[in-house]
């Protein structure tokens, strides 16, 4: 069992750390696939976890070889995703409130550093009654460079005036891991739809089953 470690701060990811939102995704990926007979299309959607619009764009044009074809693909995985969130709501991974609730306690600011567009961040957050646990939120389409590079989290650092190693990131996604790491913070992985690697396990301080599992590591320290 690894020692509590004392930081000031906890940014997190949202998809696939606040939301079981990549589930969602990658059932609504399969559905659209298969309609177009695509075949299976998990692969590739990995592979566009933690990235931007913009990059899984890419990715998936030269997939498809074809940009109609994706954008065809997108508006309507889109619409899907959507219609199963206005009817069920976004499903929230396991000890997402608890988590919240400890650090609030201790007084260990909370922020969130998202590749999605902050428009959506915001709402996404306020629906589920998280928003107002966040000191600092930054979405995709607040930085230049998406994930691996480590833009987005020290943008985030930067907004609560902390110097990275001061703070621990909260992280499902390889692209996500290298990001934070790259920033120098102190990176946890709860994986979601990615299993832990070697390359995860050398750059985390934890592989965490999920939220609840961090609830002892945290310690608040002065700054």
């Amino acid at each position: 069992m690894i020692s509590p470690i004392k930081i000031a701060a906890v940014v997190f990811d949202m998809d696939g750390v606040i939301f079981d939102s990549e589930n969602l995704c990658l059932k609504c990926w399969r559905e659209i696939a298969a309609k177009y007979d695509l075949g299976d299309i998990t692969e590739e959607f990995m592979k566009c976890t933690g990235t931007t619009k913009e990059l899984t764009k890419q990715i998936m044009t030269d997939f498809l070889g074809d940009e109609d074809l994706y954008d065809k693909f997108a508006s309507e995985a889109s619409s899907l995703f959507h219609m199963y969130e206005d009817r069920d709501g976004l499903p929230v991974k396991k000890g997402v409130k608890n988590l919240l609730e400890a650090l609030k306690e201790r007084k260990i600011r909370a922020a969130l550093a998202s590749s999605t567009r902050l428009a959506v961040v915001e709402a996404e957050l306020k629906t589920a009654g998280f928003y107002d646990y966040f000191e600092v939120v930054v979405g995709g389409d607040m930085v230049k460079n998406s994930k691996p590079d480590p833009e987005i989290y020290l943008t985030a650092c930067n907004r609560l005036g902390l110097e990275p190693g001061m703070c621990a990131a909260v992280e499902d996604s390889y692209n996500g891991i290298r990001s934070a790491y790259a920033a120098g913070m102190k990176t946890v992985m709860v994986p979601d739809l990615l299993p832990a690697t070697d390359e995860m396990r050398e750059k985390s301080i934890i592989i965490a089953e999920d939220l609840d599992k961090l609830i002892p590591l945290f310690e608040r320290a002065d700054t």
